[in-house]
């Protein structure tokens, strides 16, 4: 099988398309060119300097550092080409920003969980959580990547029921000041972040609260989640948070329940519906350079009848996911943000992924196992995608409350 590095992307006038086979209808064509130069950046980077990588970080579980910088570097969240400079610099748009998310997903899924742990969730926290005034210290730093954060919900007993389960407490001072107790876990990028943005519940009044944690404060203790089989790139974290002191300046000011965590959620799910998406592609260019270069019975694998039916499915559902992550970013560009919407993408767009990796190694055959050959990355790493933000069951019950007016949450 040739195993070389595939030609960088270039979008030159005559406008070549970024995806040629994986967006079977197009969509690519709602970019504008400034997005699409961006992106052809981002692939001829991913497809230079961290492809060759993967495979290797993969097997040892450890993520490419090297890859970190330079990618800060590419100005990806906010491109001022894009955006406008100093003052004038505003938002990037919804469906660039989904793109972006599509573009690392289709090379690696572990890249795009880091990258969005900084440009989706911590961006999120602070967008969503933060005072205007915090906004105007935080978010030009959270952009640029000076102030590396992550989000840090999930607990070692609470994931689907975290709304009522989240246990870390948060008790404030009499000098105003808060002390933070208790664990959480399946933290992505936390061995190498600033703070910590850690979801807690007032022991006065109930009710969540939200904080800026420094990783090295007194009380902090980091430990890396090993064994995993799926993203072992990315660094995951079992925190624990013993007596930590924070001040009530570094506290999320517009976070005062769980209501206002919802809202993050909300904002979030649509970019691992996007993740999932990207998956997908990967997998499918995958198995479709492997069974146009492959030959059986003295004939190229692709030529045969059942992996041709396989093929088409992969790139029905590839289509299928990316017509409805377009469609949910364009909404959400015009201000309708539903929790029964990304719930939808999330949980579909999925269970259409988990069919995708599943088929790609399928078609691969028995060198779909290796890491050589592409799909088996993918096949793995899209299992940690098919439950994080939200599994298959509870969003389909956020979409079932909106769809009878009935909740059939368990109480």
């Amino acid at each position: 099988m040739n195993t070389t590095t595939a030609e960088p992307a270039v979008v030159d006038p005559e406008n070549t398309r970024l995806y040629d086979v994986a967006d079977w209808y197009d969509a690519e064509s709602l970019l504008t060119d400034g997005e699409r130069r961006v992106l052809g950046r981002l692939r001829d980077f991913l497809d230079r300097e961290a492809k060759p990588l993967l495979a290797d970080y993969w097997e040892r579980g450890e993520f490419p550092e090297q890859l970190a910088q330079p990618l800060i570097d590419l100005d990806l969240m906010e491109p001022a080409e894009l955006t406008g400079r100093g003052l004038e610099r505003g938002p990037a748009r919804g469906l660039y920003q989904g793109f972006r998310i599509f573009e690392l997903a289709r090379t690696d899924a572990s890249l795009a969980t880091w990258y969005t742990a900084q440009a989706g969730l911590f961006r999120t926290a602070i967008r969503v959580g933060a005072s205007p005034e915090q906004q105007a210290e935080w978010m030009p730093k959270v952009i640029d990547f000076t102030l590396k954060g992550v989000f840090s919900l999930t607990e070692p007993e609470s994931g689907s029921d975290i709304a009522g389960g989240l246990a870390t407490t948060a008790c404030r001072q009499g000098d105003g000041t808060w002390v933070l107790d208790g664990a959480k876990r399946w933290i992505g990028g936390a061995a190498t972040a600033d703070v910590l943005a850690v979801f807690a519940r007032d022991l006065a009044d109930g009710q969540v609260k939200a904080f800026l944690v420094d990783r090295e404060a007194e009380g902090v203790t980091l430990q890396k989640i090993h064994g995993k089989t799926a993203l072992r790139m990315m660094q995951n974290a079992h925190i624990t948070l013993e007596g930590v002191r924070v001040s009530e300046a570094m506290r999320l000011h517009n976070v005062n329940s769980f209501r206002d965590v919802a809202a993050m959620l909300r904002a979030m799910r649509s970019d691992v519906a996007w993740i999932a998406t990207g998956i997908q592609a990967g997998a499918f260019e995958a198995a479709l350079a492997y069974v146009t270069e492959r030959n059986q019975f003295g004939r190229p694998l692709g030529s045969f009848q059942l992996v041709q039916e396989k093929l088409a499915r992969m790139l029905g559902n590839v289509t299928a996911s990316l017509s409805l992550v377009v469609r949910l970013t364009e909404q959400q560009a015009k201000g309708t943000y539903r929790d029964q919407d990304s719930a939808l993408a999330k949980m579909h767009t999925s269970l259409l992924m988990r069919e995708t990796v599943a088929l790609a190694r399928e078609v691969v055959g028995g060198n779909g196992i290796t890491l050589a050959a592409g799909a088996a990355r993918f096949h793995a790493d899209a299992e940690a995608v098919y439950s994080y933000e939200g599994t298959h069951e509870i969003n389909a019950l956020i979409v079932g409350r909106a769809l009878t007016g009935e909740s059939a949450f368990a109480r």
